[in-house]
């Protein structure tokens, strides 16, 4: 297990680059290019022929972005970033397995990455499984599962139920990411590495950041 993390350590030393854009900016491009979304002013930058050609070599997305699958929540239009901007890993309920906590893993060390905004969105159909319970078909219930654990207490906090279920399940993302060893932990702890959560409001378009602080 040491010889693990050791040679993880020495992969994210050798392969990690600097981020293209400070953590605070990062996320206040984000806030922005949201804000160009819901007001009907978007500007739909780098998405040009010129771009394409810019990053066909190489990426430097400067934030991560780690969405439910939901058609109705792109993260590349809801906050309005073009090409070779975002590093967008998605999944129903915005589980985190595995093989999406390695991609993460990878726009960090690789791409240099500083920023990981857990989005979530009201009225999602995977947490909503998990909320009612019950048999789901095939492996619609590996989804379920991943999920409840983080919702059990959403029936007793004030509020609809729901709603509250969606933050506490984006809430316990975060909280995982925060957490993770041995690639994200440590940067999240020495402040090189910042991971907030944000709730998607499918009539608004609005992203409110749910937890603004990014501490550990």
């Amino acid at each position: 297990m040491n010889r693990i993390f050791v040679a993880t350590s020495a992969w994210v030393l050798l392969l990690g680059s600097a981020p293209t854009k400070a953590v605070p900016d990062a996320l206040t491009a984000l806030v922005e290019g949201n804000k160009r979304f819901t007001t009907g002013q978007v500007t739909h930058p780098n998405q040009s022929a010129a771009r394409r050609h810019d990053v066909a070599a190489a990426q430097k997305p400067f934030a991560i972005i780690v969405g439910c699958a939901d058609s109705r929540v792109p993260p590349e239009l809801v906050f309005d970033q073009g090409l070779g901007e975002v590093f967008v890993v998605r999944a129903a309920g915005e589980v985190v397995d595995d093989v999406g906590l390695g991609s993460i893993e990878f726009a960090v060390a690789k791409l240099g990455a500083r920023l990981i905004v857990v989005l979530g969105h009201e009225r999602c159909g995977a947490v909503e499984a998990a909320l009612k319970g019950g048999a789901v078909p095939g492996h619609i219930g590996v989804i379920v599962d991943a999920i409840k654990p983080a919702i059990s207490t959403a029936s007793s906090e004030p509020g609809d139920t729901l709603d509250n279920a969606v933050r506490d399940n984006v809430r316990a993302v975060v909280a995982r990411l925060r957490s993770s060893e041995p690639v994200l932990a440590p940067m999240v702890r020495d402040g090189s590495l910042r991971v907030v959560g944000a709730v998607y409001d499918l009539d608004t378009g609005v992203a409110q950041i749910v937890d603004p602080a990014g501490q550990p």
